[in-house]
């Protein structure tokens, strides 16, 4: 279940042109409104349904509800991303969601598709090799088990205080000439394949149980893996502290390998093999 709160330091960067502010007070009457299918409903023969998670903190009394809008594929991109601010351009100017870059690139656009956290921009609506528009509707949820702050839009707060616990920067015990490069050699750089690639998007972290129910000691999959980056990078003096700072009971053991983060990651990245590098790197050093 999606747990929803305001957070009052919270702040978002919302989709598009902003939400259109609801009059205060109309409550359960623009719920059952915006629940409708849209009036602008789209004519051609190749439609695609959304069904989007709304809820509005600025609206008394509201609770969340769903909302679906009709989508002509034909005039519109291939991705959700491209639907999603298709249907805010046309039909909803409320709606509410973090993008970007639009290529993968940023992580912005993680949310909740068909019920598995991806990114939009990288998401087909109808997948390659599906010649027929499914007849199910697509649905977008939040991420999951997040605090949400409208929308599709959750409250990160948490997820980028736990990455600023990990102090990922370079750290050095003797100071370094900042006007020279750094090096290392081609066997030490491909030792952070596989890890510098993450965009930090929180798919990984919120499809993971243990995250869900130890968000506030737990530092998930996300942030763990990319701890073993800076453990793993030889241009760093701070291994063994790393390593200790880590050594805990919930911070790092929390984790049960489900590996429902490896598997959901939208680069294709292993979390689950990071942190096991991590269990095995601390019983080395035991």
């Amino acid at each position: 279940m999606l747990r929803v709160s305001v957070q009052r330091a919270a702040r978002a960067t919302l989709g598009a042109a902003g939400p259109a502010r609801r009059a205060p007070g109309a409550g359960w009457a623009v719920s059952a409104t915006r629940a409708a299918l849209s009036t602008q409903a789209s004519t051609g023969d190749n439609v695609r349904y959304f069904k989007i998670y709304r809820w509005d903190p600025e609206v008394p009394g509201q609770k969340p509800y769903t909302s679906t809008y009709p989508v002509d594929l034909d005039e519109c991109g291939p991705m959700v991303l491209d639907a999603l601010i298709k249907i805010k351009a046309e039909q909803e100017p409320g709606l509410t969601f973090r993008r970007s870059c639009r290529e993968g690139i940023c992580g912005s656009c993680a949310m909740n598709i068909n019920g598995t956290n991806t990114l939009a921009c990288l998401c087909y609506i109808t997948p390659p090799g599906e010649e027929k528009v499914s007849d199910k509707p697509v649905t977008i949820n939040p991420l999951p088990h997040m605090y949400v702050i409208k929308d599709l839009v959750p409250d990160m707060t948490n997820f980028y205080d736990q990455y600023r616990s990990i102090k990922p920067w370079l750290q050095t015990k003797s100071e370094h000439d900042l006007t020279q490069e750094h090096l290392q050699t081609q066997v030490d750089r491909k030792k952070l394949d596989g890890m510098y690639e993450c965009i930090l998007c929180a798919c990984c972290s919120t499809s993971c149980p243990s995250y869900w129910w130890n968000a506030d000691s737990y530092l998930g999959p996300a942030v763990l893996m990319q701890a073993y980056r800076w453990i793993q990078d030889s241009r760093d003096d701070m291994r063994q502290e790393r390593l200790e700072a880590l050594d805990d009971a919930f911070k790092l053991y929390r984790c049960h390998t489900i590996m429902n983060c490896s598997k959901t990651c939208p680069k294709h990245l292993n979390p689950g093999k990071a942190i096991g590098e991590i269990k095995k790197a601390i019983a080395d050093a035991h």
